[in-house]
């Protein structure tokens, strides 16, 4: 071989033996830069709702409003006032309440277990829920419909120091075997009020305010009635003996059965529920030719229509 393809040989030698070097120590040796153009999401974090809905959810009414019945920490007493809302959603309570007089509704009161207790109540929570029971009875709502009871949690949603509607209420389920028991029962108590009723006799141009012990009975048996009755409507209507003219006599029949009416007003039936009516002379039960009969002639006769 020549001297000059030696020469060249050695080059090619050298060049391919650098090439070799170089790629297996100064590659591996020098920091390998990446760059990732993937775009990046970040998340937002979910934030809750500042507020407790207020829910009446039962079987014939439903009603949500955002805004809530509120107390301040440690206390049992209602922030007033009372939002629209939620007064709108009491009175729909009432409306359905009235509707369905076996229905009864648990109130349940919450309180933190780090809020002081300065009630009579066993717990805060408790007196809380008879807090809003008393509010809701204030509205119209009968207090014999609602149950009430207490529980102490860990935490409570807040806004400053004041808790967004700690209450839940629940709707107890109606049993229709009860219903119909309850239902005879009162059909049983009209009967009887109306076969033996309350008869409140008069003096002759007088009113009489004395009652016996068997017709105050017959008083709290109407009253027992129309309470649990709501449609019930109590009828009172006056008589009299034939002493005078007829005309005079309705007038004071119309009397008799005006004074019974204030009477059994003043003994819890709303006056709007009770009827009058005045028969006179006309329908005598005793022999106007006695004075016994004159007497059991005047006289106002109460039933339930």
């Amino acid at each position: 071989m020549s001297k000059k393809a030696l020469y060249l040989l050695g080059i090619a030698i050298t060049i391919i033996l650098g090439t070799f070097l170089y790629l297996k120590f100064c590659c591996n040796c020098s920091e390998k830069i990446t760059t990732d153009d993937t775009p990046k999401t970040v998340s937002t974090p979910v934030q809750e709702p500042n507020f407790v809905p207020f829910v009446l959810n039962g079987p014939g009414i439903e009603y949500q409003t955002n805004d809530n019945l509120k107390f301040l920490k440690n206390s049992a007493t209602l922030i007033i006032p009372i939002s629209d809302s939620v007064i709108s959603g009491i009175q729909k309570l009432k409306t359905f309440l009235v509707s369905n007089p076996q229905q009864k509704v648990t109130i349940t009161g919450y309180a933190t277990s780090d809020e002081t207790n300065s009630t009579t109540f066993e717990n805060l929570g408790l007196a809380r829920a008879n807090e809003v029971k008393n509010y809701f009875v204030s509205e119209g709502l009968s207090e014999k419909q609602f149950n009430t009871k207490g529980e102490i949690i860990d935490k409570w949603k807040m806004r400053a120091d004041t808790l967004l509607g700690p209450a839940n209420y629940t709707f107890d389920t109606i049993d229709s075997t009860s219903t119909t028991a309850a239902t005879d029962e009162w059909t049983t108590l009209k009967d009887k009020i109306n076969a033996d009723p309350l008869i409140l006799h008069f003096n002759t141009n007088q009113s009489k305010e004395t009652l016996t012990t068997l017709e105050k009975q017959k008083v709290a048996d109407i009253v027992k009635y129309t309470e649990h009755v709501k449609d019930a409507v109590v009828l009172a209507v006056g008589h009299s003996d034939n002493v005078g003219n007829r005309d005079s006599n309705i007038v004071l029949g119309q009397k008799r059965a005006a004074f019974s009416k204030n009477y059994l007003s003043k003994n819890g039936i709303a006056p709007t529920r009770i009827e009058t009516q005045s028969k006179g002379p006309d329908e005598p039960i005793g022999d106007n030719n006695t004075s016994e009969g004159k007497a059991s002639n005047r006289r106002t006769v109460i039933t339930i229509k």
